[in-house]
């Protein structure tokens, strides 16, 4: 990676009615940096990935794209920017060679067979060219909807949450797919609930009802919030979680899995607490926080623009346990 900025935008606004949905958005995405965009449905993702691609027009705010305007010259981002939706996008009733043909055309490639062929072999689509789109599962999907972003070469690919749905292997080797392409120089955006996928980042954003509230890479995001996290095992987490609720020193409590975190900025209030109500029947040992206890955090102290007041951070945490098991997904 070097200095050169593929993405640099400031103070980017945008309200719908009465609602505030990208507040003061600032960011910077390097040339070959996965850079990985996350937050929980309704933050204002997809709305900040419109801007600064040129598809949506900020209320407020500057920045360039691939050296272009994000406003006044927006038409020259869509040339060279690879933009993958949530939902898949192509049609159901053409096969994968015929889907990629006819993206092909939409570019006017004068090559497009030779096009084609390449992305057909690139993704490892060729033994499945002539399938049916509707027939393929998620992540064969998936892949040519990757595929089909990449036709003209873009510079820079931006990704909303292209692996909602796709099983552990497809995304493990979307995931290789991506890095691949860094290393060739292309920028990638991609927004991501999977903490596993954030880890695999050169780079983190994290945005809440409109707010970027910490970015840099995993480390630094950890480190900006100063947590303490202790790790309790035994029976009974569910009801030791209700007891440590509102003590001195207790932020958040999360089940994970078999374990239940407990987190807080006040490392002394926190051990006091948690010996003090923890029985004998538990095991508790310190441990070192992790993105998924960040995100929960922040997420619990974040002010709802779409609600008159915010649930409590307590509240939050304790329905973001029944979530938080190990598979990456406790931060939506």
């Amino acid at each position: 990676m070097n200095g050169e900025l593929a993405i640099d935008v400031h103070d980017l606004n945008k309200r719908f009615g009465d609602k505030h949905v990208v507040n003061n958005l600032t960011m910077q995405v390097a040339r070959g940096e996965i850079f990985g965009f996350l937050g929980p449905n309704g933050s204002g993702k997809t709305t900040s990935i419109r801007m600064m691609c040129g598809l949506l027009t900020p209320d407020s705010g500057t920045g360039t794209c691939l050296g272009y305007d994000i406003i006044k010259e927006s038409s020259e981002i869509k040339r060279n920017v690879g933009y993958m939706t949530q939902r898949f996008s192509y049609w159901e009733d053409l096969s994968i060679r015929e889907n990629l043909d006819f993206v092909a055309r939409v570019y006017d490639m004068p090559n497009r067979r030779e096009v084609v062929e390449r992305a057909l072999e690139d993704l490892g689509l060729h033994s499945r060219a002539e399938q049916l789109a509707g027939a393929l599962s998620g992540g064969w999907k998936q892949r040519l909807a990757l595929a089909a972003c990449l036709l003209h070469e873009p510079r820079l690919l931006l990704l909303d949450e292209p692996t909602a749905g796709v099983d552990p292997k497809a995304r493990r080797d979307f995931w290789e797919q991506l890095h691949q392409l860094a290393a060739r120089g292309i920028s990638v955006l991609v927004s991501t609930h999977y903490m596993d996928e954030a880890e695999r980042c050169h780079k983190l954003a994290y945005i809440a009802y409109g707010k970027l509230l910490a970015q840099g890479t995993a480390a630094e995001v950890v480190a900006s919030q100063d947590l303490t996290t202790w790790s309790v095992e035994g029976d009974e987490l569910a009801e030791l979680s209700a007891k440590l609720q509102g003590k001195p020193g207790i932020d958040q409590t999360v089940v994970f899995g078999t374990a239940l975190h407990v987190t807080g900025k006040d490392a002394t209030a926190l051990e006091q607490s948690l010996r003090q109500y923890a029985g004998m029947g538990h095991r508790i040992e310190q441990i070192e926080t992790n993105l998924e206890d960040v995100f929960i955090h922040m997420m619990g102290g974040a002010q709802d623009n779409a609600a008159a007041q915010s649930p409590k951070a307590g509240s939050t945490a304790g329905g973001a346990s029944g979530n938080a098991s190990g598979n990456g997904k406790g931060a939506t």
